[in-house]
């Protein structure tokens, strides 16, 4: 994706501010990042907030007709009386290709549309009976931060707007390009979406405090082999506490997720540097160039040669070999 890749944000009257103000803030056009956005309303004019605050926005639906990104931000008052405008220039825009994108509790006006019957979603933790008994035809995932179906992607609560949107750069442009826009608004380069969303009550909040030290330990040592053990013993509990509680608050065991997070360095390794295929493995912790392979071609679908040649020319500056890549935790 070399050309520009229009974003029209559709604004709904009671809309959440921060669900607005996050696709604004991530998809602000920067170099190798070239977003246009459209921030628009069912017409033109102030939409009234949640929040008591007003909106004011330059375009209305006819926005959606051209856009190649549509974003709705969560909003209240989910099961109002719907205007048809505004469901028609949903469908419109999903049928003409555009990818349809909701934050938080913005899966509604999707569901509405009928854009969801049969899709995987997911919306706010508070929300999701709610959600389930107005539309059963959904597939709705109850416990993850955001769901990518292909063409409709949804994130649950809020804050988890930020990671569908970073997952959305990283599609378009690659791990380098996403973790540059992260730094720049300071959160976390990268959180997968099968994360909870909550941690459960069972979970005492200081081991929660305590394992995302040791993913970021472990982060710094991807070179090295890391046992499940290894995790434990850093984090102070038994190797089977620890398995267990992991799963709940990341979603992946901690063998998989270490996998995903050494797949994840080599993918910026591929991108910023020109690093060869062997030396990379030996960087990430992947060992030989053919357990890369196998694994870029089970996790990604394609081969680390085929990555970089579709993501590397995007990265604004490339050099020999990165001093430190950081990744999410």
């Amino acid at each position: 994706m070399n050309e520009q890749h229009r974003v029209a944000i559709l604004v709904l009257p009671g809309a959440v501010p921060m669900d607005v103000a996050i696709p604004i803030q991530v998809f602000k056009p920067r170099d190798g990042v070239p977003y246009e956005r459209l921030v628009c309303g069912p017409e033109a004019g102030d939409i009234e907030t949640d929040a008591g605050i007003r909106i004011g926005v330059a375009h209305g639906l006819e926005a959606l007709a051209t856009a190649d990104t549509v974003v709705v931000p969560g909003f209240n008052d989910q099961l109002r009386e719907w205007d048809a405008r505004i469901l028609h220039a949903l469908r419109d825009a999903h049928a003409r290709g555009a990818r349809m994108v909701s934050i938080c509790t913005g899966a509604f006006a999707l569901a509405a549309a009928g854009l969801l019957d049969g899709r995987n979603a997911t919306t706010h933790w508070h929300r999701v009976e709610m959600f389930h008994r107005a539309h059963p035809l959904v597939r709705l995932n109850r416990n993850v931060l955001f769901v990518d179906d292909g063409d409709i992607l949804t994130s649950a609560g809020v804050a988890s707007g930020i990671d569908l949107c970073l997952h959305i750069v990283r599609r378009d442009f690659g791990v380098h390009a996403s973790n540059r826009v992260a730094r720049a608004i300071v959160a976390a380069p990268y959180r997968s979406g099968g994360q909870a969303q909550f941690v459960p009550r069972t979970l005492p909040e200081p081991h929660g405090e305590v394992f995302a030290r040791t993913r970021e330990w472990a982060l710094q040592r991807l070179t090295d082999p890391i046992t499940v053990t290894d995790l434990a013993r850093h984090a102070n509990v038994s190797s089977r506490t620890f398995s267990r509680r992991f799963v709940e608050d990341t979603g992946y065991t901690p063998l998989q997720w270490l996998l995903r997070a050494r797949v994840d360095l080599a993918r910026e390794l591929l991108e910023a540097t020109d690093l060869g295929v062997d030396q990379i493995a030996g960087q990430t912790g992947l060992g030989t160039a053919t357990n890369l392979r196998d694994h870029f071609r089970r996790i990604l679908g394609t081969s680390p040669s085929a990555y970089r040649k579709t993501f590397a020319d995007r990265s604004p500056a490339r050099v020999v070999a990165p001093e430190r890549f950081t990744l999410a935790s």
